[in-house]
């Protein structure tokens, strides 16, 4: 039975290596060594007790990195010639904890990663991690610049001592591309479309080993800009407080009570067209309660919040200022049954702070003045089942309601102006995204899935279902119905080879589109006509990675992305890169 499995992954994986792709360059990280588990479903929230009487040496293995940028919680994958995803095996096999590796493909693609950490006296450890990548873009499809290159440089510091574990990072971002999807003009080769992101940040944590008043404390801080001197600052403070395993008069019942303060700011300032400013303060306070019997529970709490925010912009004739306290709901009650099936459902809200830096996450080709406005969850209702059998099948099944205000989308921007010229800004040829909001409800279903049929083999998908049913909009625009993934990751030869697979899957998105034509009675001046029927076809988009260890310290490895060649588009205008092949050398030591 074991052999026929092997056989059955091996044909599988041979199979994909013609029918598998992807868009986005790649992001090669060190192979950190782990054993399966269950990534997306463990990271549920829940109020379940966190286990910390783990040893300090057991948690320096895996240095803690935050990233301020609020990343999308079905998945990171953004369909992007510019964006970056890890797909490498990261299996469970003997690793070297520093590391470089460079690698060069087709669209002129060059590559370089770099970790390198050193453990110091008492517990400490300093270390730093680089990634470098860049193309040249589609030079076959636009006579105009597509060129993009992102450099992400970072420095940390993790320190243990006998009640806890304290990290520091300092990072650096820069992401340097051009606003190429120009669908509705014919502009001349040499025009400018260059756009550019940069990004410092800076955070600290530290964990208390113990559950006893102290739990943790979280400082987050960024500073963003952009080429059109947009400036954006971020600060963000939480501290848990807790008090755990407290007894409790009903028979077989623990109490654990939790408390979470904290305060987050954010300014934005814009300096092109409107010009829109705005600046949030906001100050919460999360009490709940924990009532354990076994491995089930009931959690009850409350989620309070105070938000102060300053809006103007060159339009406005004064600044628009408002004060508003929110009251969030937090219930949840979990059946532990038995290990292969785990009931849940409750209830939950809070609001969510929409970036220019989270938005470019999502879009990297928006335009340099935004409307920012926090997205508010009145409520989330979500019922589910996961569970755990035979520790070779893991799962998480959900579905969900939800009452929103201000959703978030994006709609595609037409021309700043009517002059009939070409000799226009980077973002002012009906070639950007402004973000939208809506009132409205969503209905949402989720599955992860992971297999391990054999020791060496990890099977794992995912599929999100969101629908958006807005009260003052007839459409979301550029956000899809479905979303699913598949992966695999397999070693043989020992553990010498390492093979990934990573697939994706996207449905239909709506947008609008404008089309721009010279004024038929002055033509001096164009025309632009808005349509809102437009769909950007999804896609099905294949990926393998392949990593061959030819020596301790020394391994070679080859990717492929796209392998359809598909060159479907992102958003309206932007093609993605087509089938990529890129080769390197990697040195562990």
């Amino acid at each position: 039975m074991k052999k026929s499995i092997q056989l059955i992954s091996l044909l599988f994986l041979g199979i994909s290596q013609f029918t598998v792709a992807q868009i986005k360059d790649e992001k090669l990280i060190l192979d950190r060594k782990r054993e399966p588990e269950v990534k997306k479903i463990e990271k549920k929230k829940t109020s379940v007790e966190t286990i910390k009487n783990y040893p300090p040496e057991e948690k320096a293995q895996n240095p803690v990195t935050y990233d301020l940028t609020n990343v999308p919680a079905v998945s990171d994958f953004t369909t992007s010639t510019i964006q970056g995803e890890d797909i490498s095996p990261q299996l469970g096999v003997d690793y070297h904890r520093n590391y470089l590796q460079f690698g060069m493909g087709n669209y002129g693609k060059v590559l370089f990663d770099g970790n390198v950490s050193y453990v110091l006296e008492n517990k400490t450890e300093v270390g730093a991690d680089a990634h470098v990548l860049s193309t040249h873009g589609l030079k076959d499809e636009y006579d105009w610049e597509s060129r993009s290159s992102r450099v992400d440089v970072a420095a940390y510091l993790n320190s243990y001592s006998e009640k806890g574990k304290f990290n520091a990072t300092a990072g650096f971002g820069s992401h340097d591309y051009s606003y190429y999807g120009i669908y509705a003009l014919q502009p001349a080769a040499d025009i400018n479309l260059n756009q550019k992101v940069q990004k410092i940040s800076l955070n600290g944590y530290y964990d208390f080993y113990s559950n006893e008043i102290l739990n943790d404390a979280r400082l987050k801080t960024s500073f963003l800009t952009d080429k059109f001197d947009a400036k954006e600052n971020y600060g963000g403070l939480d501290l848990n407080l807790s008090k755990h395993a407290i007894s409790f008069p009903l028979e077989g019942v623990t109490l654990n009570a939790d408390l979470a303060v904290g305060a987050e700011t954010l300014n934005t300032q814009f300096d092109i067209l409107d010009q829109k400013q705005s600046r949030f303060f906001e100050g919460f306070l999360e009490p709940k309660l924990s009532f354990y019997r076994g491995k089930s529970y009931l959690m009850i709490g409350s989620g309070f919040s105070f938000l102060n925010a300053n809006k103007s912009d060159n339009t406005m004739p004064e600044q628009v200022k408002s004060n508003k306290t929110y009251w969030f709901p937090r219930a949840e009650i979990y059946f532990a049954s038995s290990e292969k099936a785990n009931l849940y459902l409750g209830v939950d809200g809070g609001l969510q702070h929409n970036s220019y830096g989270s938005m470019l996450m999502e879009n990297p080709y928006l335009l340099s003045d935004q409307e920012i406005r926090p997205t508010e969850t009145k409520y989330r209702l979500y019922f589910g089942i996961k569970g755990d059998v035979n520790e070779q099948l893991k799962y998480d099944l959900s579905a969900g309601f939800s009452k929103v205000n201000d959703i978030l989308f994006y709609k595609a921007n037409g021309i700043f102006d009517n002059d009939n010229t070409l000799n226009r800004a980077a973002y002012n040829y009906a070639n950007t995204f402004s973000a939208a909001y809506g009132d409205g409800s969503v209905n949402e279903v989720k599955a992860s899935l992971q297999f391990f049929p054999l020791e060496n083999l990890a099977l794992d998908g995912d599929l999100t279902y969101n629908y958006f049913h807005l009260t003052n909009e007839e459409e979301v625009f550029n956000k899809p119905l479905f979303r699913a993934g598949l992966g695999a990751k397999y070693t043989m030869l020992d553990k010498k080879l390492l093979l990934g697979f990573k697939g994706f899957f996207v449905s239909d998105k709506s947008t609008n589109y404008f089309d721009i034509q010279p004024d038929a009675t002055d033509s001096s001046l164009l025309t632009s006509t808005e349509y809102a029927n437009g769909t950007v076809k999804g896609y099905a988009d294949f990926n393998l990675h392949a990593e061959y260890r030819v020596h301790n310290n020394v391994s070679v490895f080859l990717m492929g992305n796209n392998l359809l060649n598909k060159q479907y588009e992102s958003f309206k205008g932007y093609k993605v890169l087509g089938a990529q092949i890129l080769g390197g050398l990697k040195v562990s030591f």
